[in-house]
């Protein structure tokens, strides 16, 4: 899965805030039944049918929207949940995101979708410190955390008043509670810690700290966010054992 860079927050934040960024058939009672083997006629005439040995054809199941071959490869084989936004443009900072879950009929909408919003240049397949546009591509969700008590979820959870932020966005608008709760998208960072770790394996130029937050009504710096009930919903639906990841990116992108 490939690893792909974050973002500075605003000029005006809090100390603490600066911390954080320098196939089956199913039988009519339910259970599982074969599908019917294909038989192919011998070359000679009264022989038997027999079995046919080839591959048949494996039945198509439901894709993920707007996603191309490209990013689906990316898509580690384990993982059984995607929160996939698509951004309104290459420039633009507003995007839908919906939580998706695989089952034996393909990908399916299991949350969502939402309003969300990117930062505030759009995307980007080569992230910078401080270039203002998110990261394309496909990273694991992993940790989470927020100023406010675990809400219940099943991901490790860093509570925490380091959280904390203030000060107003790019259109004027309150930053506090923006990070109430946040869950860490694994962009040049060290999985398996608290969203506040700085590690940045890729360098600090690649930026990072590149999280799904409380949406302030405003783009963000590098992130991806949604209205505080939709992130409380979004914690309690992610589960580790399914291995989710985020697919994120403008349209286009997606579906290379």
């Amino acid at each position: 899965m490939p690893i792909r860079p974050g973002r500075p927050l605003p000029a005006a934040v809090t100390l603490s805030a600066v911390l954080l960024v320098s196939g089956c058939i199913s039988s009519a009672d339910g259970t599982e039944a074969a599908a019917p083997a294909a038989t192919t006629q011998a070359g000679v005439a009264g022989w038997p049918t027999v079995p046919d040995a080839r591959p048949q054809p494996v039945r198509n199941e439901a894709p993920l929207p707007g996603v191309g071959s490209a990013m689906l490869d990316d898509i580690p084989a384990t993982s059984r949940q995607v929160l996939l936004v698509t951004g309104d443009g290459a420039d633009e900072n507003t995007a839908t995101a919906v939580l998706y879950e695989r089952t034996a009929a393909g990908w399916e909408p299991a949350a969502g979708p939402w309003p969300a919003h990117n930062a505030l240049k759009g995307w980007t397949d080569d992230h910078r410190l401080g270039d203002l546009r998110s990261p394309i591509g496909v990273f694991g969700l992993t940790d989470a955390g927020g100023l406010l008590p675990d809400p219940g979820t099943r991901l490790p959870y860093d509570h925490s008043s380091a959280f904390s932020i203030s000060g107003t966005g790019f259109e004027g608008e309150p930053l506090a509670g923006s990070f109430d709760y946040v869950v860490a998208i694994d962009y040049n960072r060290k999985p398996g810690t608290t969203p506040l770790d700085w590690t940045r394996p890729l360098g600090e130029d690649k930026g990072g700290g590149i999280w799904v937050h409380v949406d302030h009504d405003g783009p963000t710096q590098g992130c991806v966010s949604i209205a505080e009930g939709h992130m409380k919903e979004l914690l309690l639906a992610l589960d580790p054992a399914l291995d989710p990841v985020i697919v994120m990116g403008d349209a286009a992108a997606l579906a290379r």
